[in-house]
């Protein structure tokens, strides 16, 4: 999995940050996303598709990786 977040399109409502803490956090000066691990570890995935989901800006974009056989 990869994730990219915009940083234009955040409203800072911090639902990713509850969701995925390991993976989001947010600007101390106005609340906007930070990015903590764009390649986050497995066991992770599931709190950051939630995260991508909750969010009201839709400002995280993720790209699942498929398998090579």
């Amino acid at each position: 999995m990869r994730v990219t977040v915009d940083q234009d399109k955040c409203c800072g409502a911090g639902s990713c940050v509850l969701s995925a803490p390991d993976v989001f956090d947010q600007r101390d000066e106005d609340g906007i996303v930070v990015l903590l691990d764009a390649r986050p570890r497995a066991e992770l995935h599931e709190a950051v598709r939630e995260a991508a989901a909750v969010c009201p800006a839709a400002a995280i974009a993720l790209e699942e990786a498929t398998e090579r056989v």
